[in-house]
């Protein structure tokens, strides 16, 4: 996973478990003596959580005046990650999320009803209501919303990961897709997977995944071979249809976000009996 990061300094000098620790940050543009890739889409509308990335996103039949959400991954919540098979549905949370302007300036701050769903099975995905509406959020902060794709990402597509967190951008390209990624005891379908410009680390978890064309969530960023490892914590692995097992390392991926789409019904309220929601369920 692109891991959550800790949230004192002692917690990065003495080393917490993986995957809510602090991980030393790679080289920046400026050291490494490379340009960054330039991306297409700004900050609005990007949060910052205490350890991850975020934005606050729309679902194709939300309304100006439905509490807002916030789409993060299911491996950043404040409680720990979730155990394969595990779905939390409509849990109260009081969480905080700075919002960002365009220029990646702080905006304000929002917080969290309740957890609306999250979950590690077949994706990597946290969705929380928060206590304002897009309307209020716009009239106030001055931020609108980032709209969700419904269909399926394309091959090839230019795309950004927009980091709240760390207030940074990763543009590549969507280079394919995994029939399932394996991460330690978590399985993902149908993942996508960057070209190599996409070098994300630990707090990049949760940023949305930007089609520059249409300036569309198509995802959710999630993980990265780190260390060329099979299948192992912060070392994915690919499984095809017939079983075979590739490793990319060094390469990140994401998860789809149109499949949560059909499973949010009027008032923004989570429903995973709606037809066409295949989210997995508790």
């Amino acid at each position: 996973m692109n891991r959550p990061l800790a949230t004192s300094l002692s917690a990065a000098l003495f080393g917490a478990a993986a995957l809510t620790g602090i991980a030393a940050a790679p080289a920046t543009a400026a050291d490494s003596g490379k340009a960054a890739p330039k991306a297409a889409p700004s900050f609005e509308g990007t949060v910052a959580l205490s350890n991850c990335s975020g934005s606050v996103v729309k679902m194709p039949n939300s309304k100006p005046g439905d509490p807002a959400l916030v789409l993060s991954n299911g491996h950043c919540l404040e409680e720990g990650m979730p155990e394969p098979g595990q779905v939390i549905t409509d849990k109260s949370s009081n969480r905080s999320f700075t919002l960002l302007k365009a220029d990646g300036g702080d905006a304000g701050t929002v917080k969290a009803t309740k957890i609306a769903y999250a979950t590690m099975t077949d994706t990597d995905v946290s969705l929380y209501e928060v206590g304002s509406t897009y309307e209020e959020i716009e009239s106030k902060f001055g931020i609108k919303a980032l709209d969700v794709e419904a269909a399926h990402p394309t091959k090839g597509n230019a795309i950004t990961v927009v980091s709240g967190y760390w207030k940074e951008k990763y543009g590549c390209a969507i280079d394919g897709f995994a029939h399932q990624l394996k991460e330690d005891g978590w399985t993902m379908k149908d993942s996508i997977r960057y070209t190599a410009d996409c070098q994300t680390k630990g707090g990049t978890s949760g940023s949305p995944v930007i089609d520059n064309a249409s300036g569309k969530v198509v995802g959710v960023n999630n993980t990265r071979n780190e260390n060329g490892e099979e299948c192992t914590l912060n070392n994915p692995c690919e499984v095809d249809e017939s079983g075979k097992t590739t490793v990319h390392e060094g390469i990140g991926y994401g998860q789809q976000t149109y499949i949560i789409a059909p499973c949010v019904a009027e008032g923004n309220k989570i429903d995973l009996s709606r037809e066409g929601c295949t989210l997995p369920k508790p």
